[in-house]
């Protein structure tokens, strides 16, 4: 290999590694830009001149001829929420193995933010996936138009879509409260403009019906700890002996205003969440909670993503997780937050 040499300015270029590997700069190029059109002895002298002269690739600059930024980009509706944790190492672990690059917005639950934030990210990276989006179904069509969408927790026709399926967890815990003894149960709603939030009510409606309960649905005014705190007055005024609340954080913060009253759970009163979040067994008592496959949610959007994206493979060679792969299912964690009713103290 010829001695080392970076040109004026101390940064490398594809010049001085090919002058260093002893090969054409266009050859360099294609190793670095394409592995594989190069034989495997030519790739391994690029790779070792590139990583002696410290010299590494700009996406954006790879950008300029082929298009392609080798980013992608993800928006959650809350970064505090503990749901978007697995969603987001499921995606940017299922990134990493294909060479992407992930970067990171939140919307803080408005669909305007959501709107603004999804037209400065498009043109820097080759698509985003937007998780629980707040926009209506006509705004991501037309972000769609430009580059590729894929939204979690979300059904758009035409736009590729992971929606875990929320049937067999909701049937799971409205049959585990039925045979707890309880005949109401309230539904704790989440945001008015969350699709998965309909998605929701309607499955828990039909489970109640098929099992002849009651069920009521009260809306929460965020979905947060302070949401569910503010919910607890109407959720005891509504008769109702068991609640399912749209996610764990609203069920959390209806349990501690519970136990503030004086209400034990649970022989007095049930509580059960939604997603399995990541602390929900850290109270007392621990959450029963629905658990949904974060993880998986965010690798198979990415997968879905990259189908998209012209010249690009699916992950490790596999194909394509379909957005309604049979693994995406829900199940239900029963702990100490639910069980059987007792009279409850006057």
């Amino acid at each position: 290999m010829a001695k080392t040499s970076k040109t004026a300015g101390g940064k490398a270029t594809i010049y001085d590694i090919a002058k260093l590997a002893g090969v054409n700069p266009s050859t360099v190029s294609r190793a670095l830009g394409k592995p594989g059109r190069v034989s495997a002895r030519t790739q391994k002298l690029v790779e070792d001149a590139a990583a002696e002269l410290n010299y590494s690739v700009n996406p954006f600059a790879r950008a300029l001829p082929t298009g392609r930024t080798n980013t992608f980009g993800l928006i959650v509706s809350d970064i505090t929420n503990p749901i978007y944790f697995d969603i987001i190492r499921g995606a940017e672990a299922a990134a990493a193995l294909s060479g992407f690059t992930m970067v990171l917005a939140e919307s803080a639950e408005s669909a305007d933010t959501e709107l603004t934030v999804a037209q400065r990210m498009l043109p820097a990276t080759d698509g985003v996936i937007l998780a629980s989006p707040r926009m209506p179904d006509a705004r991501i069509r037309e972000l769609a138009e430009g580059k590729p969408v894929v939204v979690i927790n979300r059904s758009i026709e035409g736009i590729g879509s992971v929606v875990p399926d929320v049937d067999p967890g909701i049937g799971e815990a409205v049959r585990h409260l039925t045979a707890n003894g309880h005949r109401k149960l309230a539904f704790v709603g989440g945001p008015k403009q969350s699709w998965m939030a309909a998605r929701r009510w309607e499955s828990f409606r039909a489970a109640c019906e098929w099992s002849k309960l009651d069920c009521v649905l009260l809306p929460a005014d965020s979905p947060t700890l302070d949401g569910g705190r503010r919910a607890a007055r109407d959720v005891i005024g509504s008769g109702a002996t068991a609640a399912l609340c749209y996610n764990d954080l609203l069920a959390i913060g209806l349990m501690q205003e519970l136990q503030t009253a004086s209400v034990n759970i649970p022989d007095e009163f049930s509580v059960v969440g939604f997603d399995n979040i990541f602390g929900s067994d850290f109270t007392t008592p621990q959450l029963s909670t629905i658990a949904s496959p974060l993880r998986q949610c965010g690798a198979a959007a990415l997968e879905l993503l990259l189908t998209a994206v012209p010249g690009t493979e699916p992950v490790a060679g596999r194909s394509p997780v379909p957005a309604r792969h049979p693994e995406l299912r829900t199940t239900l964690i029963a702990r100490g937050s639910s069980g059987r009713l007792l009279a409850r103290a006057t």
